[in-house]
């Protein structure tokens, strides 16, 4: 099932995808899934359908009402279900409400309109099957519903062989669902007052083709992320790629300009490989849309050069600074001044503190803050805490002081282990618009954080008798000179603002209450050592800690420490040799995450059997890392659901993941010594694995059976260059095409045996001899790749692929080719250049092109005109 809520934000899905699984799940339905979560749409897919006579689930009914807009694919056997026909019933309900604008897309697929309409043909079989079983009411609502949407207007997919492919058709239906989506949405004014107005003239000046850069200059907090987004979900489906990257300048400190240029390009260009120096030849033929936020550089304007995307790309950019857009070269500036009379942050705050309260008390709040003289903005922020508890107090001073900007999922995990309630504390703060959680990313607006972080300030004019600490003077004073008490609750550094940090085993004995320790460096600061151990191998740490993050750990252990209370562990490129002595029992049981990555002196995971409740184990990059666990060692993984131990070159092995039940993501590309996995009588309950990386795993010869893992979505074997054989994967309904990859895998023998839907199969330059008869299993094949290959036979039964359009033989040592190829009606393109080929028998009108140079002819083929 697809997921729904957590805690107060229900999931708002934007499409509901109603089908019959047993018609459309393998083929058209999942790809136009994927087509939808491509552009970045998020879709209620039903992935365990209901049977016959159950009723519609209760997360179904909540799906269909929290969507946007329903697609029906309407196939043969939609109404022998129940369960779709319930759905169909509660999507018409919403559709026939007036101040409703729930859109409903119909798809009949392989069925004729009219039947639907009538009822008629398989449709009225099935209705009378129903009519034994089901009330007369829900008959009468079914009725209603279905010959509704029969009349309605959408996409018939006859499937004839004149009839267009459907990847064409979901084609259309994306581009459809964008456009109807982008029209429905509700006026932003629902929110800010005013904006409209401002938004309309930024899409005037983005219709203009002599403006390409567009600037959004204005005081902090006036609206000018609040506009860039209006103007992006508005206009963002009519650009081949889109991206909005919200505080730009805050993520090239962080993360380094270069890598952050890497990995934007990787998402403009579609590709995950490194991006070469020629990246501007391929942005020139795309048109982009880029939204730059709170841009403090005009260096920062053309960091991903954004001078080399193709026509009718359009830049937007929001500073602060008008001498930064003057610089940075933008062709007009717009200047935000008069928006809502003033501070749309405040109104906001204020709005909803006193949302539903009377006039007197509306009045009485006024009164208040005019006592305090001129109304500022900070009397109104600090006035909004008044009505919170103590908890929601402490989770605002978290965030604010240690934990703006990280996942929420993380913080909530985080700290719902020391405050009761803090899911429901979050979202009330949320509520109150003191918190905000974007891109599942927890935050608040700079002004609030700045009043968050001047309240702690206040507590004591001495940093160590403060709560928190982030001020890296502060920091530096309490940790070098031994100034910590027990009123310190947690530490965060930003390594890029401190010349060195000396460390001694008693810096933190003093802090018995700390429960967060943040230290951090940027990527691209990584190599400075600016972390001193003071000649001991371990520090002392508070039992009390929930959360430990230390770049660059300069201790070998964490002996001594007594882990019971921590949820999260991230350790990256630390110093460490071991996390624990081998004898140390440790209690684990709330440990949720480690990260240990780049820890290149690490050579073995501590026993893990205590950690019950482990969801992520991270160790990429862990050059002396042998093995996770021992054989011998009984690990009690049940919630463990990630596993990272790409690029540990040395590690041989994957121990028995066998009691990992829950494990969705195993991730061990460019681990270049691993040979083999579990072990073959290992007893694998892997029904929960999606995703799965092999890549650059060179001398890893065997996959295991892979026969539990049925909702595998994806398969990464790329450059496995000494693997001979896949498992059976045929009866994997999840894993489609472009999930599975097998370039580079040149020691490949035997032809794998892929699920039916597969429309593409690429294998060139492996050792595939023979394409064997099971190939008529891939009935909707339509491209097949074995360039290079050692293909000497090809099975008769590719003639039964109708759809096939494009084979390549090409530099294969097959001799003959005498099949009669006119059974491929559809095939256009066929190369066999530089293969052994002599004779060729092809009549077929549908060819386009034919590509038979360096081949040894003995006779030029006929070929039938068009």
């Amino acid at each position: 099932m697809a997921s729904s809520s957590s805690s107060s934000r229900q999931m708002k899905h934007q499409v509901f995808l109603s089908f019959r699984g047993e018609d459309t799940r393998l083929n058209f339905t999942v790809h136009l899934l994927q087509a939808l979560k491509d552009k970045g749409l998020n879709v209620f897919f039903d992935e365990e359908k209901l049977e016959k006579g159950e009723e519609l689930s209760h997360a179904l009914s909540q799906a269909i009402a929290a969507s946007d807009l329903s697609i029906l694919v309407l196939s043969k056997d939609y109404a022998s279900s129940q369960s779709c026909l319930a759905e169909l019933s509660d999507i018409m309900d919403r559709k026939r409400k007036p101040t409703d604008k729930h859109i409903v897309l119909p798809i009949f697929y392989h069925v004729d309109p009219s039947d639907v309409r009538n009822i008629g043909g398989t449709f009225k079989t099935s209705f009378e099957e129903h009519e034994s079983k089901r009330p007369i009411e829900d008959m009468k609502r079914w009725k209603v519903a279905f010959a509704e949407i029969g009349a309605s207007k959408g996409w018939h997919i006859e499937g004839g062989k004149s009839d267009r492919f459907e990847t064409e058709y979901i084609k259309d239906v994306v581009e459809y669902v964008l456009k109807k989506l982008n029209s429905n949405c509700r006026s932003v004014s629902e929110e800010l007052v005013g904006i409209d107005d401002q938004k309309k003239k930024l899409l005037v000046l983005i219709e203009q083709a002599g403006i390409h850069v567009i600037g959004l200059w204005g005081m902090s907090g006036i609206g000018k992320t609040t506009l860039a987004d209006a103007v992006y979900k508005e206009v963002s489906p009519k650009f081949e790629c889109s991206l909005f990257l919200q505080n730009i300048s805050e993520k090239i400190k962080k993360q380094g300009s270069e890598s952050l240029r890497n990995e934007l390009l990787s998402k403009l260009l579609n590709n995950t490989l490194s991006i070469g120096y020629p990246y501007h030849e391929r942005l020139n033929n795309k048109k982009i849309l880029l939204v730059f936020d709170d841009v403090t550089d005009p260096d920062q304007m053309d960091f991903v050069g954004v001078k080399y995307f193709g026509p009718g790309s359009k830049i937007i950019v929001t500073s602060r600074d008008i001498q930064v857009l003057r610089n940075g070269g933008a062709n007009h500036i717009h200047e935000f001044v008069e928006y809502a009379q003033g501070n749309p942050l405040a109104l906001k705050v204020l709005g909803l503190k006193l949302y539903t309260k009377s006039i007197k008390e509306w009045k009485s709040e006024v009164t208040k803050l005019k006592q305090c003289g001129e109304i500022k903005l900070s009397h109104i922020l600090k006035s909004s805490l008044d009505g919170l508890d103590e908890i929601e107090k402490n989770i605002f001073l978290d965030v604010a002081c240690i934990f703006k900007g990280q996942h929420l999922n993380y913080v909530e995990k985080i700290l719902n282990n020391y405050y009761k309630g803090a899911r429901c504390g979050i979202s009330k703060l949320v509520g109150k618009c003191l918190l905000e959680v974007k891109y599942e990313s927890i935050s608040m607006h700079g002004m609030l954080e700045e009043m968050g972080k001047d309240i702690v300030m206040q507590e004591s004019e001495y940093p160590g008798k403060r709560s928190r600490l982030w001020n890296c003077k502060d920091v530096e004073e309490v940790i070098s000179y031994d100034k910590g008490t027990d009123l310190i609750k947690g530490i965060k550094v930003d390594m890029t603002e401190v010349d060195s940090l000396q460390f001694c085993a008693t810096a933190f004995e003093k802090m018995h209450k700390l429960r967060y320790i943040n230290i951090s460096f940027p990527k691209k600061m990584l190599w400075l050592k600016k972390l001193y151990a003071n000649q001991v191998e371990s520090i002392s740490l508070p039992d009390e800690l929930r959360f430990l993050r230390w770049d660059v750990y300069p201790f070998k252990s964490l002996s001594g420490f007594n882990p019971k209370n921590l949820v999260v562990l991230k350790l990256l490129h630390g110093n460490m040799e071991q996390l624990w002595n081998e004898d140390d029992d440790m209690n684990l049981t709330n440990l949720r995450e480690i990260d240990v990555s780049y820890c290149k002196n690490l050579r073995k995971m501590h026993n893990l059997s205590g950690a019950i409740n482990l969801e992520l184990l991270r160790c990429i990059g862990c050059e002396s890392l042998v093995e996770l666990w021992s054989e011998d060692d009984h690990i009690e993984l049940v919630n463990l659901r990630e596993i990272y131990v790409s690029e540990c070159k040395n590690i041989r092995k994957i121990c028995n993941l066998s009691r990992a039940i829950n494990l969705e993501f195993l991730d061990c590309s460019y681990s270049k010594s691993l040979v083999e996995l579990w072990n073959e009588d290992d007893r694998m309950d892997l029904v929960h694995l999606r995703k799965i990386y092999f890549d650059g795993c060179v001398n890893l010869r065997k996959i295991p059976n892979l026969s539990r893992a049925i909702n595998l979505e994806f398969l990464g074997c790329s450059n496995c260059k000494s693997l001979v054989e896949l498992p059976c994967l045929n009866h994997l309904a999840s894993l489609h095409q472009y999930s599975l990859r097998l370039n580079g895998c040149y020691s490949l023998k035997k032809f794998p045996k892929v699920p039916r839907p597969f429309c593409s199969l690429d294998l060139p330059e492996t050792k595939v001899e023979e394409v064997s008869d099971s190939i008529k299993d891939l009935h909707k094949l339509e491209t097949l790749w074995l360039g290079k290959s050692k293909v000497k036979k090809v099975s008769i039964n590719i003639l039964k692929l109708e759809f096939l359009r494009k084979l390549d033989l090409s530099g294969c040592p097959i001799e003959e080719v005498s099949l009669p190829f006119d059974p491929l009606c559809n095939l256009q393109h066929l190369k066999m250049s530089g293969s052994a080929v002599k004779n060729v028998s092809i009549k077929l009108e549908s060819l386009r092109k034919l590509n038979l140079s360096g081949c040894p002819m003995v006779k030029f083929p006929e070929i039938q005109e068009a």
